[in-house]
């Protein structure tokens, strides 16, 4: 499907689920809107919310992390945003999503994503889910700026985003006395990556997914 967003159509993948619920945008790791964010679309809509994962590189994705390195440099991180913020209006403008309420929920480059829009849109965005997206240099986190509560995960075994810089960003948020629950599990980088079986842990997903459910439900309603 297609939505509005930053003077043009942009595409991405819905799910409207089975009846009505708050709103959901998915945002993409850097592998692109692989078959896996639809997936998790899937899975969010069967739990009862509407789920839009806009397609930020327009068809495009990959299996490379060398190719995924060079989608995710060359994105237009304000554009990105721009058709984050479309998705969320565009899930507000569906008369099946009620409360009119929406969360970004993102993985890796699109957790970071996630809070960068949050950050930068709270009119339209009511709460921000990050799974270990610290670290592109393009989308700045400012806590001070920060208006919706965010939970974070992180792995205690990230080595894209080691523990200490994580709970340094943490600490920075909670200095700025913003709303911002982080979690640290004993995994590694994209360890909630189900067809990463070299990445994926179990226990961490099991656990990270529960706590994401409940923070949504508190937030959204």
């Amino acid at each position: 499907m297609r939505f509005r967003a930053n003077g043009r159509t942009a595409p991405g993948y819905l799910n409207t689920g089975a009846g009505s619920g708050p709103g959901l945008v998915i945002i993409q790791e850097w592998w692109g809107l692989v078959d896996h964010i639809k997936q998790l679309a899937d899975r969010f809509a069967a739990e009862g919310f509407i789920t839009l994962a806009p397609d930020l590189y327009d068809g495009k994705a990959t299996k490379s992390p060398d190719e995924a390195a060079k989608l995710a440099m060359a994105l237009r991180i304000e554009d990105a945003a721009k058709d984050i913020k479309g998705a969320a209006e565009h899930l507000l403008g569906l008369p099946s999503v009620e409360p009119k309420k929406i969360a970004t929920v993102g993985f890796c480059m699109g957790g970071q994503l996630a809070l960068f829009t949050a950050q930068s849109f709270p009119g339209a965005i009511s709460a921000a889910v990050d799974f270990y997206g610290a670290s592109h240099p393009k989308a700045p986190l400012l806590p001070n700026v920060l208006q919706v509560p965010v939970l974070a995960h992180f792995g205690r075994r990230d080595r894209s985003i080691k523990e200490s810089d994580a709970r340094a960003l943490v600490e920075q948020y909670h200095a700025a006395g913003k709303s911002f629950e982080a979690h640290f599990y004993d995994a590694g980088h994209a360890f909630f990556n189900d067809t990463r079986p070299e990445a994926f842990d179990e226990p961490s997903a099991d656990l990270a997914w529960q706590r994401t459910l409940t923070f949504l439900r508190s937030h959204l309603q």
